[in-house]
């Protein structure tokens, strides 16, 4: 019986986020052109990512509490702030009032379930959020670059479902792998084309930092991604150099 409530929720989330990304849910915003995808596409119907719950229960407890005015939300990446990062953040990041609701391993369907399961809740109301989730999804199933495009879109409705007023700094997926003509890489550089077309709608702003990362060539170096995915502290120092800027301007608005 679980199993088939768990199957149903999960299809009644599905249908759920094609109406916000329809629109529905917003209907004075207008919506992005976020690719149409099956309503059964794993990137966009909610699901959990089993042994994160402490992770998750954490931000549930932060959300309740509120009084934070910048929210990231990602993957790895992001959690990496807490890691590789954790000087940058303290120095760049943390005078924001900055709360960091990235989870390693994340695809975009479970940054959708933790909405639909806490993470929006309560006092959060943050005036700036950092979106940078995807790369998972490429990662872990080489998702089609429309599919996680559609699951961007879909965490980016909800946002704004929830935070009308905010501003989403949707950032670029990082480059990953050594070389421009990757596999890995050239999904990701198109699931960017993509969502570089939400810039504009629903308070979204499109940033890509990605250059900044690559040597000349387009090279991704292990002097700034040693793994060739996560930034070490000299890849945070340049997103914070790039994305600081950003927040201000938007916390101005």
């Amino acid at each position: 019986m679980q199993l088939t409530a768990s199957r149903c929720s999960r299809r009644t989330a599905g249908l759920a986020l094609v109406a916000l990304l329809a629109g529905c849910a917003t209907p004075t915003s207008t919506p992005p052109p976020v690719p149409s995808v099956a309503k059964d596409a794993k990137s966009i119907v909610a699901d959990p990512h089993n042994g994160t719950m402490p992770r998750h229960e954490k931000f549930n407890a932060l959300a309740k509490t509120g009084g934070f005015d910048v929210l990231f939300v990602g993957d790895s990446i992001t959690h990496g702030w807490e890691s590789g990062g954790k000087a940058v953040w303290e120095e760049k990041i943390a005078p924001f009032k900055a709360a960091n609701f990235g989870i390693s391993g994340d695809r975009t369907e479970h940054v959708l379930w933790r909405f639909e399961h806490g993470n929006l809740e309560g006092a959060l109301n943050p005036k700036v959020i950092i979106i940078m989730i995807g790369t998972n999804n490429t990662g872990h199933r080489k998702d089609k670059p429309e599919e996680t495009a559609a699951g961007i879109g879909a965490i980016c409705a909800r946002l704004h479902e929830r935070f009308p007023q905010a501003h989403q700094l949707l950032l670029a997926i990082f480059p990953r792998s050594a070389k421009p003509t990757d596999e890995m890489r050239v999904i990701n550089d198109n699931v960017n084309k993509l969502i570089a077309q939400y810039n504009g709608h629903w308070n979204i702003k499109y940033i890509d930092i990605n250059a900044k990362l690559l040597e000349a060539d387009g090279t991704l170096s292990k002097d700034i991604m040693p793994d060739l995915l996560h930034p070490n502290a000299k890849g945070y120092a340049i997103w914070a150099n790039a994305i600081v800027p950003e927040i201000q301007a938007a916390l101005k608005k």
